[in-house]
């Protein structure tokens, strides 16, 4: 890759200044003149002499050139100039290894894609959509005032929306922008900006998330946590503000805040760019996940937003040039190389012939030519930018680079012509030359393989060889007239500035389906989005414009939260913390020290010690009565029994033993803490001990059932390993007469039992108005999954890929050794009642128990695997 930081030698600057300003006969004599002229010396003498003086006067014009030539040398000239001129190359790159390629996530998704064919190759096993809802996508945004980002993740939404997505918005602030998604009938969320304190949302409804922005690592952060890990994620990013803060924590010690953004990164399955650029600069986050897909939405926009402002009409007069002045912008990649300077000076000499079709330079009435090169570089750039100028006949303060506090849009705008000079062929179109396309300038751009894709020669732009340059002159020359744009190439600004507008929206909608269909992993019940060919092409073609027409406050807007600040607040919290850790810390070992009269422990600890050891010998000159193995084993569980009965019991856990019913909710990982209840009626039962509350008496059903210590277990048994967990010796931990479940979902769904509903089962179990009864309060008619209403077996199927009944019937009759010919399947009632869903239900402890030991694990999966 070349260097993008290596800065440009000039150690033959004064070289190249020290071209002669005086023909060289009106020069002094010197004294090697003086003395081959009135000194007698040999005739061979004389001959070598002048043959050295001539081979030095040719290589200084050769190196040194006063006139343009007529025709200007090649880019492949290029290094052979600079090779002759510093006799390497070593010293100049031309940016030729600057290529970024996802070889890593193209050959997982590859994986994948093969080890899911291969799943559903099972023997015996078929793979059945039912197709009963649309797949759940949850798209999150940073703020709520319009901007380039939203513009494309707008119309990027109706796309995915109309090929079958379903897309609800989560946002950290209310704002204008969520009418526009209202509008497309699609639902906004409020997340609060604290979300880690206030999420109540279930992210396992939604088959991925699509995020934008670096404001999205809120969100992403709590999705690191179980169980969410394993929901996809794609984050679009195009801010540069954090890659340009990573050096920054190192030099200021903040090495930690590289570990979390680090972190946040790795857990995104697919990090997407919206140029090749961004993944160089966030190269020390990149853990094999980035994705480039180029958009040009943020030129479009931010060059409508500037022209809509009109204030750029006295922009020429605060730089320093007249109105009549003809402007020539020169710009390059957005790469930067030391070999650029080289291309910039070729450039500059191809137009050098142009000066002499400008009026006189002392006459202000007429037109005279400048020449600014757009280029965020140092003060020595901008010196050797003006030798260059003057060695090739520019007059001083005609060619000037302009950087620093001028944007790119004030200098384009203010130019009549765009030269693009860099002859690097890069995997995207240059985001500059759409900035000057959409301000309505006419570009000429060299004929590379990326430009000639977008550009056509005379309709929207001009193209000119990159072989030979010399063509570039012409070029200019047609494009010009009497001091300013010809009327043909006006128009044909017009007709870029219309194509810049929607440039390549078709490819990056199209990318962004292709992702997704990669990425995503839907189950059975979800019905898989259609082609994105299938729907109307102009759709996918243009931004979505009309739909931020009418939002009144457009270009005058007051942004509120965007990237930057969010890591600015993760600075803030870091430093705070890390400060007051210091400060404990400090504090806790001078309290130690201080508060210690070492001669007294020194003395106390002699003492105890050697009362020890007078105990341990009386001890043993003691008889001490030897009990039996059966005493010794009931004398420790008593032990045991007691510790564990003189523990400090909360209050939760003493109204608890008063009730008849005590509710359990399995749950796995922090992230669903939220959800979980905090009255004495409920009680948590971890599925793993990593993820458990530590203020709650919550049950660690891991440490009483090692079974679901395994992550495949746990998996495949999912909430009936809490079941099991609790059966196994209920009696330690359960003493109520009834028990109950209730899934951490059922409370991230808003179903879970209201105050008065709960008054209302205690009440009946009491008074036992139905005896030995089973209460549940999630039915599977009001599930979102079964919207046609469909009976016990046909929902089954649907969501378990149409293998259900074969499941059940594989299992009842390998646990009862019944003939596979035969059918096992138990009649479910289709009138006369509903079903549960969610496991939220109640019965008596007895019937609990009764229904553990008849339930038996059987692995479908591994008993084909194995046969």
């Amino acid at each position: 890759m070349g260097s993008l930081d290596t800065a440009v030698p000039w150690k033959r600057a004064q070289l190249l200044r020290s071209a002669s300003d005086r023909p060289f006969l009106h020069r002094p004599r010197s004294r090697l003149a003086r003395f081959l002229l009135f000194k007698k010396v040999d005739y061979l003498h004389w001959v070598c002499t002048a043959a050295v003086f001539f081979f030095v006067f040719i290589l200084f014009q050769a190196f040194l050139p006063v006139s343009v030539p007529e025709k200007s040398p090649t880019r492949g000239s290029l290094k052979e100039y600079w090779r002759l001129a510093t006799g390497s190359y070593g010293e100049l790159e031309f940016g030729e290894g600057i290529r970024f390629l996802p070889t890593k996530l193209l050959e997982k998704f590859e994986r994948e894609r093969k080890e899911a064919d291969s799943n559903f190759m099972a023997p015996g096993m078929t793979v059945m959509r039912a197709g009963i809802r649309k797949p759940r996508l949850a798209l999150v945004v940073a703020g709520a005032s319009p901007d380039a980002m939203l513009l494309q993740m707008v119309s990027i939404a109706r796309v995915l929306k109309e090929i079958g997505y379903d897309i609800e918005v989560f946002s950290f602030h209310e704002g204008l922008v969520h009418d526009v998604w209202r509008n497309m009938g699609i639902q906004v969320n409020i997340l609060p900006l604290n979300v880690k304190q206030g999420v109540t949302t279930d992210w396992l409804d939604y088959s991925g998330v699509l995020a934008s922005s670096v404001e999205a690592q809120r969100v992403i952060s709590c999705l690191l946590q179980e169980p969410f890990k394993s929901i996809p994620i794609i984050w679009t990013i195009q801010d540069q503000s954090l890659a340009v803060r990573l050096n920054q924590y190192v030099k200021n010690g903040q090495a930690g805040l590289l570990g979390v953004w680090t972190e946040v990164f790795s857990r995104a399955n697919v990090i997407v760019f919206t140029s090749h650029y961004l993944p160089i600069i966030y190269s020390a986050f990149d853990s094999g996940n980035y994705f480039v897909i180029p958009s040009y939405a943020p030129e479009a926009w931010a060059a409508d937003r500037f022209l809509a402002l009109d204030k750029h009409s006295a922009l020429r007069v605060n730089i320093g040039y007249k109105p009549e002045d003809f402007l020539i912008a020169i710009v390059g990649s957005q790469f930067d190389y030391s070999g650029m300077w080289l291309e910039h000076a070729l450039v500059l000499q191809a137009l050098a012939p142009l000066l002499h079709e400008f009026h006189s330079y002392n006459n202000y009435s007429y037109p005279m030519l400048k020449v600014g090169v757009l280029k965020k570089s140092s003060s020595t750039y901008s010196i050797a930018l003006e030798s260059i100028a003057l060695n090739l006949g520019y007059p001083r303060g005609t060619v000037q680079q302009i950087g620093g506090n001028v944007d790119n849009n004030s200098f384009l705008v203010m130019a009549d012509l765009i030269i693009y000079g860099s002859f690097l062929e890069e995997q995207s179109f240059p985001p500059v030359l759409v900035q000057a396309m959409s301000l309505g300038k006419l570009v000429i751009a060299p004929d590379l393989g990326i430009i000639e894709k977008h550009i056509h020669n005379g309709v929207n732009g001009f193209l000119y060889p990159k072989d030979e340059l010399g063509q570039l002159t012409m070029v200019v020359r047609k494009a010009i007239l009497e001091g300013g744009l010809s009327p043909p190439a006006q128009l044909i600004a017009t007709s870029g500035q219309v194509e810049a507008r929607n440039l390549m929206v078709s490819e990056t909608v199209q990318s962004y389906s292709w992702l997704l269909e990669n990425v995503l992993k839907f189950s059975s019940e979800i019905s898989p989005p259609k082609a994105i060919a299938d729907i109307p092409s102009e759709m996918k073609e243009k931004w979505q414009w009309h739909l931020f027409e009418y939002l009144s406050d457009m270009n005058n807007q007051t942004e509120t939260v965007r990237g930057p600040e969010i890591v600015e607040i993760l600075e803030e919290e870091w430093n705070r913390t890390h400060m007051v850790n210091n400060v404990s810390t400090t504090s806790r070992f001078d309290e130690s020290y201080s508060s210690v009269n070492w001669e007294i422990q020194r003395l106390v600890e002699a003492a105890n010690a050697k009362k020890r050891l007078e105990e341990d010998e009386l001890r043993d000159r003691t008889d001490q009565p030897r009990g039996t193995w059966e005493e010794v084993y009931r004398s420790a569980k008593r032990a045991d029994r007691t510790k564990s009965e003189l523990h400090e019991r909360d209050e939760k856990e003493l109204e608890r033993i008063g009730q008849p019913l005590c509710i359990y909710e399995p749950y796995l990982g922090e992230g669903t803490w939220p959800f979980l209840h905090n009255s004495s009626l409920y009680r948590g039962i971890s599925l793993s001990s990593k993820g458990r509350r530590s203020v709650a008496d919550d049950i660690d059903a891991s440490s009483r059932l090692p079974l679901i210590s395994d992550a495949y277990y746990r998996a495949t048994l999912g909430e009936y390993g809490a079941f099991f967990a609790l059966a196994n010796r209920i009696d330690r931990i359960h003493k109520n007469a009834w028990t109950g479940f209730q899934s951490w979902r059922v409370g991230a769904r808003k179903l879970s039992l209201s105050s008065k509903a709960e008054k209302s089962l205690i009440e009946s179990i009491e008074t036992r108005k139905h005896g030995d009864a089973l209460y549940f309060w999630v039915r599977m008619d009001k599930d979102p999954r079964n919207p046609l209403q469909q009976d016990y077996w046909s929902f089954c199927d649907a969501i378990n890929a149409g293998n259900c009944r074969f499941a059940v019937s594989e299992a009842l009759g390998f646990m009862y050794g019944v003939p596979q010919d035969s059918n096992l399947l138990p009649p479910m009632p289709k009138e006369g009642g509903t079903w549960s869903v969610m496991h939220s239900w109640a019965l008596p402890t007895r019937s609990f128990l009764e229904l553990v030991m008849f339930s038996r694990y059987v692995s479908v999966e591994q008993k084909f695997s194995q046969g």
